[in-house]
């Protein structure tokens, strides 16, 4: 199926919901206008359509290949991936100092997300590049940055970030990677690591990873972890390319789904490569403060897993509507002169209604908070940067932890609108049903997400940020009563949803906040509760505050089916998907009581 990227709603969420012409106002956007922001859109819709989403398919099929060694990766991803270079892609958001664009977050979440649903498994690598450049950035020596940055952000190099172990898992207390100082400042480090993605491949000439270990004395637990970069190949003193270190491929992982994604098993100091027995490596920072540094590049991976949670739900949504629209089979309900399109039938509707719903009401939450990051690093006043830096934190495990549980369910119900044949792998839809099962795992589950959302982010302010997000959907419930027109009767439902749901929120977080004192196993009982009842509201907000717009843009005289559409897919959400609220908000308060009574054998 051709994929074409949503750039209508896209600009649409940017404008009317993102507050864009506000973000390009900040300082240090000077040079970025808005014509600019349509011709990246416009390029990247071009780029994505035309040379990454065609190969979305052979990744599938014909998966990255491991051989003595080095890995293979799917054919035509390596000249996807120069031309990717090639036109400045991987440095759009990044600091122009080191030869980034230095656009806005606001800009460059939707090329992010287009990259994603054209390919998942072929995005994965840009993905983990970006989160070493803003790592390195942040907390990089000089001669680090202008040593690494450069050609990562051209793409010559790339990156990953190494964390997990066979024994450690998610707990990374039980790292045993081990990295000793040598005469001449570098670390040689030994150990193993697993789910390294795109951990060894052939796109590009280095690789960059950044390693968490242990130095011989360090302290137990997460408190003795210090990172260090690893070059596949090291790095000469005027940049060029030198020895093989000694970090080589041992496996790739078979994977349910993402196969063209080379998911690699590292091992360090195994003896190979031509330095000699252990990986080369270079302290980032300082000793035991590693997971304190690798957190940077975790959150901002973690909200790009969160926009690849909208990616494969759009991919998986134009695949089910074309199909709905052109498969005939039965009569209309009310009656016709013969078979209908199945998107006729009132359920194939609701299922469609709900997964454009999902997906539309995520990216709008994902590309709102992308317009709070601005604004917390380039608002002028340093409150104000404080305050939507507050905001952003409390969106990240939002967008993260909903967009990808939402892109299982986009992506089952894709399945079920197909019927048998979406059972079938032929037709693709099962693909994307496989590729999304991952993102609510990867990046930290979406309990480790939960545990965050309620521990660092309502209960550490006391729900500060929380509550002013409440009171901004008590706002749009009020303008979307306020709003004449021919649609009263759509925004009325819409805010009737909206307002119960919010009022099932502000419990919730009042309970967290009274119990989490004499109750915290009960509190974190009902923590992924919590956090999708926050997923669903804020989306349900998101698309409230679309329909507001658009039956505003209806009323001063736009006849553009999309903005119906917009108040049409916002109904859907209202009346299939918002009621969830009240039993999220009841498991939340239940939680306590059904973990005391959980099955122990």
């Amino acid at each position: 199926m051709t994929y074409q990227v949503p750039t209508q709603d896209i600009r649409f969420i940017l404008r009317e919901l993102a507050d864009l012409s506000g973000v390009l106002a900040l300082p240090g956007f000077e040079e970025v206008s808005d014509d600019l922001v349509d011709a990246v859109l416009e390029e990247n819709a071009r780029f994505v359509e035309q040379e990454i989403a065609p190969l979305n398919r052979a990744g599938d099929t014909h998966p990255a290949q491991w051989q003595d060694g080095e890995v293979r990766t799917t054919p035509g991803f390596k000249a996807a991936f120069q031309a990717f270079a090639q036109g400045g892609w991987q440095g759009l958001p990044h600091d122009a100092e080191f030869g980034g664009q230095g656009l806005p977050k606001l800009v460059s979440a939707p090329v992010t997300e287009s990259l994603n649903a054209g390919n998942l498994s072929f995005s994965l690598c840009p993905l983990l590049t970006d989160g070493v450049i803003e790592a390195l950035s942040m907390v990089g020596t000089p001669e680090q940055k202008s040593r690494f940055i450069p050609p990562l952000l051209e793409g010559r190099w790339t990156g990953t970030m190494n964390l997990t172990e066979p024994q450690a898992g998610s707990d990374l207390a039980l790292l045993k990677t081990r990295a000793v100082r040598q005469d001449d400042g570098s670390y040689r480090l030994s150990g193993q690591k697993i789910f390294i993605t795109y951990g060894d491949h052939d796109l590009a000439e280095n690789i960059i990873h950044l390693v968490l270990a242990r130095t011989p004395d360090a302290p137990k637990g997460v408190k003795g972890i210090s990172l260090f970069i690893v070059p596949k190949r090291l790095v000469n003193e005027d940049g060029s390319l030198g020895q093989r270190n000694d970090v080589y491929c041992a496996s790739l992982e078979h994977k349910l789904g993402i196969h063209g994604s080379p998911t690699a098993v590292l091992l360090y100091g195994s003896g190979k490569g031509d330095v000699g027995e252990g990986a080369v490596g270079y302290l980032i920072g300082e000793e035991n403060r590693g997971l304190e540094y690798m957190f940077i590049m975790m959150n901002a991976a973690r909200y790009a897993v969160g926009l690849q949670g909208v990616a494969v739900s759009e991919r998986a949504l134009q695949h089910a509507a074309a199909y709905a629209a052109d498969r005939v089979q039965g009569n209309a309900l009310e009656g016709s002169d013969g078979p209908v399109p199945i998107a006729r039938h009132p359920d194939v509707a609701r299922m469609l209604g709900m997964m454009r719903g999902l997906t539309e009401g995520a990216r709008a939450v994902a590309y709102v908070a992308a317009g709070f990051r601005d604004k917390a690093a380039h608002a002028v006043g340093e409150a104000e940067r404080a305050h939507f830096k507050a905001v952003y934190e409390y969106c990240v495990p939002i967008v993260k932890a909903f967009s990808t549980e939402s892109s299982v369910e986009v992506a089952s119900l894709g399945v079920q609108v197909h019927g048998g044949m979406g059972f079938i792998e032929e037709t693709g839809a099962a693909q994307y049903y496989r590729d999304a099962r991952i993102l609510p795992i990867y990046e930290g589950t979406t309990a480790i997400q939960a545990n965050d959302f309620i521990g660092r982010k309502i209960v550490r302010d006391g729900g500060k940020v929380a509550l002013e997000q409440i009171a901004g959907m008590r706002a749009t419930v009020a303008a979307l009563r306020a709003t004449a027109g021919s649609h009263a009767d759509a925004l009325e439902l819409i805010a009737q949803r909206l307002e119960s749901a919010a009022q099932a929120y502000e419990a919730a977080v009042g309970f967290i906040l009274g119990h989490i004192r004499e109750d915290i196993r009960g509190v974190f009982a009902g923590s992924v509760p919590c956090l999708m009842l926050a997923g669903t509201v804020h989306a349900g907000w998101q698309l409230g505050r679309a329909a507001q717009a658009a039956a505003a843009a209806i009323q001063a005289g736009s006849a553009d089916p999309f903005h119906a559409n917009k108040i049409a897919t916002a109904v859907q959400y209202a009346a299939h998907v918002l009621p969830r609220a009240a039993a999220l908000e009841a498991a939340v308060q239940a939680g306590g009581l059904a973990d005391r009574y959980v099955h122990q054998s």
